[in-house]
């Protein structure tokens, strides 16, 4: 949105989105976006200097820009995505930066930390893998006047192993065939429900056509063997009981019709052969 002045020449309203959350405010054009982020009640965003020099002041642009909010004015920062500290965990959920710099005591005042934080995490995102020189290189915009920098470079790269195994975890999780709901045509073994076509076994329930063996629940067409409960038709052999017209040869119970051969219970009418009872 573009900044709009008010009945005030001296004052411009600038819509700001601040950790997924819009913020409105009345700000002179020469407002920097650390004062407006304070005013905003931000706190977390520090300010040390004034002269771009210490990085208290930094936070994150379209996720993974990190800008010196002191030396950006706010209405620039108008239909950007801001991430403050405040954006970046919470107490019970606190995120691995912000518990490697626990961990590994990579604070003391404090005072440089949210700054420390947002840049550190720029860093991650770009380059998941850092050395400890490229670890002090990036930080090198950022000043702190307590820890002598050993510790926090420990828990940068302590939250940068576990941001790693995170995301391989996620990853190999996203490689697990059928363990989660498919609409898809699926040729793989699956274990979650499915209202796509399959043409592998599944053991979980579906309602698209099959023709491959189920063991699950079934409200869909199909033609490869069930051992599961079905209600959909079904032309292929089955154990399972079974609701739904069934054209296949069927050892379980069937209150369906049925024109095939059938060895199970049956209350449905039936122009197949039969040789379990009639109920």
């Amino acid at each position: 949105m573009t900044a709009t002045e008010t009945t005030d020449t001296a004052l411009r309203t600038v819509t700001l989105n601040v950790n997924g959350q819009t913020i409105r405010q009345e700000v002179e054009s020469r407002t920097l976006l650390a004062y407006a982020l304070r005013d905003a009640g931000l706190k977390g965003t520090h300010v040390g200097c004034d002269t771009s020099s210490c990085g208290c002041c930094v936070v994150l642009i379209d996720g993974d820009t990190p800008a010196k909010s002191c030396t950006m004015f706010a209405v620039q920062a108008e239909g950007h995505q801001i991430t403050t500290v405040e954006g970046l965990g919470s107490p019970g959920d606190l995120h691995p930066l912000q518990q490697a710099f626990w961990d590994q005591h990579g604070l003391q005042c404090g005072y440089c930390t949210p700054g420390m934080l947002m840049t550190a995490k720029a860093m991650l995102e770009h380059n998941p893998d850092p050395t400890d020189q490229e670890v002090r290189e990036f930080l090198s915009g950022n000043l702190c006047r307590c820890t002598g920098y050993n510790n926090i470079v420990k828990a940068v790269q302590q939250a940068a192993r576990v941001m790693r195994d995170e995301a391989q975890a996620q990853a190999l999780a996203g490689m697990v065939p059928g363990t989660g709901p498919s609409t898809g045509p699926s040729t793989g073994p699956s274990t979650g429900p499915s209202t796509g076509p399959s043409t592998g076994p599944s053991t979980g329930p579906s309602t698209g056509p099959s023709t491959g063996p189920s063991t699950g629940p079934s409200t869909g067409p199909s033609t490869g063997p069930s051992t599961g409960p079905s209600t959909g038709p079904s032309t292929g052999p089955s154990t399972g009981p079974s609701t739904g017209p069934s054209t296949g040869p069927s050892t379980g119970p069937s209150t369906g019709p049925s024109t095939g051969p059938s060895t199970g219970p049956s209350t449905g009418p039936s122009t197949g052969t039969a040789g379990g009872g009639a109920q």
